[in-house]
């Protein structure tokens, strides 16, 4: 599998680090060892960037199209043509209009396949919020894009891979949004990505309970025993080999994490902050159950250090190396599986 990857990369909030950390990431020499890298958002801009970080010697490459992009070398499409006012640190309308530029031109082209995936830069949720984009994040913008019925936010590491059932949803509506058909549908997208993504042959996934301590037997609420069992009894039908519900802080405190290929946990918090707790810098966010590959890095906008040369690109290394490797992970199953031969009572015989 030494096929060049075009890998595409949306810049994120100009105001932020976003830039700083693409730019970091594509100065190492092996990244052109594995994908051709191409920026969406403008020179201009990015030479800013380049400047408040004191970064010297490195120049895009500009090509009109992905098709165009130059093997061995960092590529940038113009996305607009005005000049940019751009205030490092500070969460404005301008560092929203951007990114969503830069974002539609990127998922545009993923969608069509002029790129083989998209790692995004982060946005801020609030100031990119458009009538062209309605959407609590990247997840939810790209799934509607790309027309997959359902998508699931998969935090990845080296070690650790948490998923969850509700993403960016305010804490009072969780429990309204826990459901048998929410959590099922989850399972049986961290079970397939698990196989075709990441080559689990029989993944073994824990999912957490809702309340403390799992609910303590309905003492503390019934959603364990009314939803999260039932659901999990219904992907065992389905050959989902989820276990649980665990509670949390036990299930994390006593390291019962490191037993399992996967973790599904309820909400938002209860699954990123023992993430970020351990992966923080080389933690990646994953949209699984998507036709399309889409990573970025675990961390935000980064205003307090936008321009001070103090961003870490860990995290979007590990964004990039991590989109390479589902790509060339899922063409290699599909390569497999196409070249299976048919078992059938017929060859049982002649044999």
């Amino acid at each position: 599998m030494s096929e060049q990857l075009k890998i595409g990369i949306s810049i994120g909030d100009v105001n932020g680090i976003g830039l700083e950390v693409i730019i970091k990431t594509l100065m190492e020499a092996e990244v052109y060892k594995y994908c051709t890298p191409i920026v969406y958002g403008h020179t201009k801009v990015a030479s800013f960037h380049r400047k408040a970080a004191d970064i010297h010697e490195f120049i895009f490459q500009v090509v009109p199209d992905a098709s165009q992009a130059h093997s061995g070398k960092p590529n940038m499409i113009n996305c607009w043509e005005e000049d940019v006012k751009i205030e490092l640190g500070v969460a404005n309308e301008i560092g929203g209009k951007y990114a969503l530029l830069s974002l539609k031109k990127a998922t545009d082209d993923l969608v069509s396949g002029k790129i083989d995936a998209l790692v995004t830069a982060p946005i801020n949720k609030h100031n990119i919020q458009s009538e062209e984009f309605k959407f609590p994040g990247h997840t939810e913008f790209i799934q509607e894009k790309a027309g997959g019925q359902d998508a699931l936010m998969f935090m990845i590491s080296e070690n650790f891979k948490v998923g969850v059932v509700t993403g960016h949803i305010p804490v009072k509506d969780i429990a309204s949004h826990i459901t048998v058909e929410n959590i099922v549908s989850k399972l049986k997208l961290m079970n397939q990505s698990l196989k075709n993504d990441f080559w689990v042959e029989k993944p073994k996934i824990a999912v957490l309970g809702l309340n403390p301590h799992a609910g303590d037997n309905g003492l503390l609420g019934k959603e364990e025993q009314e939803i999260i069992i039932p659901a999990i009894e219904a992907a065992a039908e389905a050959g989902v080999f989820a276990f649980g519900p665990f509670p949390a802080d036990g299930f994390f405190g006593n390291q019962a994490f490191a037993k399992f290929d996967a973790v599904l946990a309820m909400y938002h918090d209860q699954g990123l902050i023992p993430f970020k707790s351990m992966s923080f810098n080389s933690g990646v966010n994953f949209t699984a159950g998507l036709p399309v590959v889409r990573t970025s890095p675990d961390h935000g906008t980064g205003y307090d250090i936008a321009g001070k040369n103090l961003a870490v690109p860990a995290s979007f290394r590990e964004a990039l190396f991590a989109a390479i490797h589902i790509v060339k992970s899922r063409r290699e199953q599909a390569e497999l599986t196409a070249n299976t031969l048919a078992f059938s009572k017929m060859s049982r015989d002649r044999d």
